[in-house]
């Protein structure tokens, strides 16, 4: 039976329904979650059976090429990351999941801002799977010695940072660095900019523009020698900013839901705290990216119904639940979220984050270019090193992603 114009792929109900995954440095207990879904949907289904590729990150864009290239080679369903969402619906390769999300039973509790990550034009190509949320990491050992409070404003953040620094010469303020694009992000949001803005007829950056140029530019006022060093932290990444808080040489940083393992495993262990990213106003909080995980299922699949079945056992509440027990993943049903946070205090600042609203990159296949070409965080290191003023560093980069957006 075909689901869609002949060529497309059909709704067989038995056979193999052929699965890629994102393969993880402890893929463990990730894989004991994924094989007792997939015990749960084979029972009952003794014609049906489910094969797991794992394919490792940095690879993905082959790999996917591959099965855009050629629909023989493709998965039913896949795991892929929302930032490359964009540049995978233009070709095509995947179905549209609209009708199947609104008719799930689970569907209205996911939560709008992060559903958005998952559309195209209109359309959703992806079940959102898991979430990924930063937040302020602090040092509470350091805030009680020095009598601080956390801060409660972007402005007081950076004052908090300069106190720590002054007080304790051997440790950054904040750990943030030049490479560190999702750090900034939230300084440009809450201050009312914007990465590029659609005017119907395409994306024109808007990076140069007066509230993001704020925004930037007291994101970067934190790469100073009375905060965070330009000479080390400029070239710091996320990765790089997070290791330094959890190796102990940090009051402050931004990070992620997903970076508890780290904190938990470094010197910081017992010593810290989070809250949401403040933003511009007490009580305020600063939009946070939302980065995460789809599920996508391929348009060329001959087992469509079965792969959108599997792909919502794997994103309903009990496997969420079992992906957050086992990898840290935050969920994307609302339910789920609060009634994990109520037993873990820990992912309160993250639910919080999420529900005060999230904000996204642009949804054009020209933002992975943006993103490869590394536009932003070359601006950020010019002007934290004085390289060039916030200006002629935002004008420039504007030009560049506008060549990007064309």
């Amino acid at each position: 039976m075909q689901s869609g114009p002949a060529g497309e792929g059909g709704d067989a109900k038995t056979g193999t329904v052929r699965v890629w995954l994102f393969d993880e440095a402890n893929r463990a207990p990730k894989e004991a979650v994924i094989n007792e879904a997939i015990a749960e949907f084979t029972s009952g289904k003794p014609d049906v059976t489910v094969d797991v590729q794992w394919v490792p990150v940095a690879a993905r864009a082959d790999k996917f090429a591959g099965a855009f290239n050629d629909p023989s080679n493709a998965p039913d369903l896949a795991e892929f990351g929302n930032t490359d969402l964009a540049g995978y619906a233009v070709t095509g390769a995947f179905a549209d999941l609209s009708a199947d999300i609104a008719s799930w039973p689970e569907g209205g509790d996911l939560i709008d801002s992060v559903l958005d990550t998952a559309k195209f034009e209109g359309k959703t190509y992806g079940l959102p799977w898991f979430t990924g949320i930063r937040a302020l990491y602090y040092r509470t050992d350091v805030f009680t010695e020095l009598g601080l409070r956390p801060p409660a404003t972007l402005a007081e953040l950076a004052d908090t940072a300069r106190r720590i620094r002054a007080a304790k010469p051997e440790l950054y303020g904040i750990a943030v660095g030049g490479k560190y694009t999702y750090a900034m992000l939230p300084f440009l949001w809450a201050h009312g900019g914007e990465l590029a803005v659609n005017d119907g007829a395409g994306w024109n950056a808007a990076v140069n523009s007066d509230r993001a140029k704020e925004g930037i530019t007291r994101y970067t006022e934190l790469i100073r020698d009375d905060i965070c060093p330009p000479a080390q932290c400029a070239d710091l990444t996320g990765t790089q900013s997070v290791t330094a808080f959890a190796g102990g040489k940090a009051g402050m940083t931004i990070g992620g839901d997903f970076n508890r393992k780290a904190m938990e495993q470094g010197a910081v262990k017992g010593n810290y705290a989070v809250i949401p990213l403040p933003g511009t106003r007490a009580d305020s909080v600063a939009p946070a990216f939302a980065g995460g995980n789809l599920l996508g299922v391929f348009k060329a699949s001959e087992r469509r119904g079965l792969a959108v079945e599997f792909a919502e056992l794997l994103a309903g509440p009990k496997y969420q639940e079992k992906m957050y027990q086992a990898m840290g993943n935050l969920p994307t049903l609302s339910g789920v979220q609060s009634k994990l946070a109520a037993n873990d205090p820990f992912l309160l600042p993250f639910v919080q984050t999420l529900q005060a609203g999230t904000k996204f990159v642009p949804s054009t296949p020209a933002w992975s270019k943006i993103d490869s070409q590394n536009i932003l965080p070359t601006a950020l290191q010019r002007i934290a090193t004085g390289a060039a003023g916030p200006d002629a560093a935002l004008d420039a980069a504007a030009a560049e992603m506008n060549k990007a957006f064309e």
